[in-house]
């Protein structure tokens, strides 16, 4: 049997998902919006972590055609969602990889997502990307599914495994994991890419290791409020990364062990500082929405922190960090 996907992102994620599903003998379309990548992947194909390039169909996302009856692997960023959502008619077959939450795509149909949690940086302008740091790639329902949908995504589990790039996961309920996500993604990307730090920077600089793991508290706290189950990825559940929190001098020594594997590594959201848009409304303004009436000071001065950096093109620095820090003190946004 053929089996075939349309990947919409030819980024870091998107790379990876292609390159796995091109080895495993899938007939695979990637489309994106900037020309130099296209151009240079009809040419010489993709390639990661330096290895021998691999051949797809390369397609601009102005001229491509939605398959009605094919996978679709959503690997954008939030932001562009909706742009992404106009052309497709057909939400079954779509499977998006993405971080955050979007308020139109959860309103849709599709019946699964995927959640990665390695770290793949793409070059800006070609389809070259390298994974910076390991981790597994879960995949699972985001409801019931009927038997042609079991099928099709266990077909797709199969296919990532055999890239043989990371650990395929497939779970029962795939909303746990994203959630778990959320809780770390909106609390290192803020932090990080506002200081224009890698992510090793927030366990070693005092003032970003308070606020991350004060952010990373909150975050855990508005998800518990809401009832939301949580999901282990990486080497501790939830639960066991608050109680670490909660214990004096013990996130120190862990923050010490986790700072090799997090060096050179840089947050999805550093590339867009300055650039004028950003996916803080789906990490921490879901959050806030979430939240209600439950508080969430830090969220809310995180959010006001890069929209401020977005809206004015400044440059990230580690002052902002100093300015969120004041805020909180002052008690503002609270």
């Amino acid at each position: 049997m053929n089996h075939a996907a349309h990947i919409l992102g030819v980024g870091g994620i998107g790379i990876a998902a292609g390159i796995c599903l091109a080895r495993a003998g899938w007939s695979v379309t990637m489309v994106d919006t900037n020309p130099s990548k296209i151009e240079a992947g009809a040419r010489n194909g993709m390639s990661i972590n330096g290895q021998l390039e691999t051949r797809a169909t390369f397609v601009s996302f102005q001229e491509w055609v939605p398959p009605t009856d094919t996978l679709i692997l959503l690997c954008v960023k939030t932001f562009d969602n909706a742009s992404v959502l106009k052309k497709i008619s057909n939400m079954d077959h779509v499977v998006p990889i993405q971080n955050g939450y979007h308020a139109q795509l959860e309103s849709l149909a599709h019946s699964a997502e995927a959640i990665a949690s390695f770290v793949s940086e793409c070059d800006m302008d070609k389809p070259f990307t390298r994974i910076t740091r390991a981790g597994s790639l879960h995949i699972g329902p985001r409801h019931n599914m009927n038997a042609a949908q079991q099928e099709r995504i266990s077909m797709l589990a199969s296919a990532f495994a055999s890239g043989q790039l990371f650990p395929v996961q497939c779970v029962a309920n795939i909303r746990p994991f994203k959630a778990t996500k959320l809780m770390y993604n909106a609390a290192i990307s803020p932090l990080a890419a506002s200081a224009g730090v890698d992510n090793a920077q927030l366990l070693i600089d005092p003032l970003a290791q308070k606020m991350f793991f004060a952010l990373l508290r909150e975050n855990y706290s508005i998800l518990k409020n809401a009832n939301l189950e949580l999901a282990t990825i990486g080497p501790f559940h939830p639960h066991t990364v608050i109680k670490i929190l909660r214990t004096p001098l013990l996130p120190q020594l862990m923050g010490i062990f986790f700072r090799p594997s997090l060096r050179g590594t840089y947050c999805s959201m550093s590339p867009d500082m300055g650039s004028g848009r950003t996916e803080i409304d789906a990490y921490n303004g879901h959050l806030i929405r979430l939240a209600g009436n439950f508080p969430c000071p830090i969220n809310r001065a995180v959010v006001a922190m890069v929209e401020k950096i977005s809206r004015q093109r400044l440059t990230p620095a580690h002052s902002h960090l100093h300015e969120l820090a004041a805020t909180l003190s002052r008690g503002e946004l609270t």
